[in-house]
């Protein structure tokens, strides 16, 4: 990447992180979490914007209850604190920590969430795995005018092992 981009993207003022999902992408996105998806699952998105990804979970989801929070609707996910099975959305990505930490402490069976590729890093994952969730599928794709490559991700809670192997071990050239 353009080192003059990143280093304005880093040092704004104010995080711009309103990125409204392309409608074929949500759908893309609720078809992969369709495979976790069980009657009576009570599903949650945490970050409506314009209801893309809720507005369609009726089409999807039949036999589920739904529930969405948005802080400009002064219905705040950081205040959440009912019980969900599902937790699928786009995320801000400046809080990206914030979101899984608080997804997390929801204690939901499944977390699919859209994020940036360099936000998918292998501190997260661990993060993740230490709470109990691994990372059951991976999506790569490319949204038009979107920093980077976007990721589908989407960790199930109890499962035994990732879908990708990772370290975090730094690797470096030692001089002989």
């Amino acid at each position: 990447m353009n080192s003059k981009i990143n280093h304005k993207i880093k040092l704004r003022e104010k995080a711009n992180d309103i990125f409204y999902t392309p409608i074929q992408l949500v759908k893309k996105h609720l078809e992969i979490i369709k495979l976790y998806v069980k009657a009576k699952d009570k599903i949650l998105d945490p970050f409506y914007g314009s209801g893309r990804y809720y507005n369609l979970f009726n089409e999807y989801f039949k036999d589920n209850t739904f529930d969405f929070t948005e802080i400009e609707l002064k219905k705040d996910f950081f205040d959440y604190k009912k019980k969900v099975d599902i937790i699928v959305s786009n995320p801000p990505y400046s809080c990206i920590d914030k979101v899984l930490e608080h997804s997390v402490k929801l204690n939901p069976r499944v977390i699919s969430y859209l994020i940036g590729i360099n936000n998918l890093t292998t501190k997260r994952i661990k993060y993740m795995n230490d709470n109990k969730y691994f990372l059951k599928n991976l999506f790569l794709t490319k949204v038009f005018k979107w920093f980077g490559m976007t990721s589908i991700v989407t960790f199930v809670k109890d499962e035994a092992n990732n879908c990708i192997d990772f370290d975090r071990v730094v690797y470096r050239e030692i001089e002989i």
